[in-house]
């Protein structure tokens, strides 16, 4: 094998690496949505055109790569897809495996991976422990994607009487085109067009809505937290789009540690490992 691929894919993006056998990054590419789960075949789509774009005609078959995929931990992705790939050698796993690497390498600690989706993992020992990552619809707490549906859900319980209205709630309706509008984007959005309704609460900090929403993403994360604890003092890391908000909102209560890298450079040190150069 001459070169090591790292691809990371998500509910908001898919991106890739490669390197030769020195670590020498050599390209880079990027493209839509690949979440393994909710779309395999839009997925297996994006990563074939990413992995083409990021090998620039360089033969895949001298490629060792590693994909990390939200949604791999349901799907038996590493069995259905690897024989779909081009590499000469490849490896598929959760999203959460290539987090922990990438911010952690292979030191004692916490992450919470907190984008499009949510994942939490403690690595004791070499050891990994996986808290979450079942995704949208029964899972995936303090995500954007369960934000945003948690955010619709609010406005319309205010429709109902449920809850005080709000200036947040309000506008949400009314941009969305009333309640009716509401509900047929969920049933049809993809965790990624959800997360964007998401943003609306980090520009009204001071919502009621808002306080309410986040204040049911903290008790989850810091609950997530205290078990993967478990009785421990390990160092936290937050990483994801939404990371820094939780990490500012939670951090006064734990040990912080910046992430080393992203998952793309954990997916392509787990690419090196599996060639023997990590």
């Amino acid at each position: 094998m001459e070169f090591f691929l790292g691809l990371d894919g998500g509910g908001t993006g898919c991106r890739a690496v490669l390197a030769d056998l020195r670590g020498h990054e050599i390209g880079r590419a990027e493209g839509g949505p690949a979440n393994i789960n909710s779309d395999p075949q839009g997925a297996l789509a994006t990563i074939r055109q990413v992995a083409a774009q990021v090998l620039d005609g360089r033969d895949p078959a001298q490629v060792t790569a590693c994909l990390g995929l939200a949604g791999a931990n349901i799907s038996n992705a590493d069995e259905w897809l690897v024989p779909l790939l081009p590499f000469g050698r490849a490896r598929v796993v959760h999203d959460a495996t290539t987090s922990v690497a990438g911010a952690i390498g292979m030191d004692d600690g916490i992450v919470a991976a907190i984008g499009t989706g949510s994942v939490l993992s403690r690595q004791l020992a070499g050891r990994v422990l996986t808290i979450g990552g079942w995704g949208m619809h029964l899972g995936d707490e303090a995500s954007g994607a369960w934000i945003g549906r948690h955010l619709m859900t609010r406005a319309l319980h205010a429709l109902d009487g449920l809850v005080p209205d709000s200036p947040l709630t309000t506008a949400l309706r009314q941009d969305m085109g009333g309640a009716q509008s509401i509900v047929e984007f969920a049933q049809s959005a993809p965790p990624a067009e959800i997360a964007r309704v998401a943003r609306r609460i980090l520009d009204a900090p001071d919502d009621p809505a808002t306080q309410e929403v986040l204040a049911k993403a903290d008790t989850y994360l810091l609950r997530a937290i205290d078990r993967l604890q478990e009785g421990a003092a390990l160092p936290v890391t937050f990483t994801g789009g939404l990371g820094p908000v939780f990490a500012e909102r939670l951090g006064a209560g734990m040990e912080l540690r910046a992430a080393r890298g992203t998952a793309l450079d954990g997916a392509l040190l787990l690419a090196r490992r599996m060639g023997g150069a990590g």
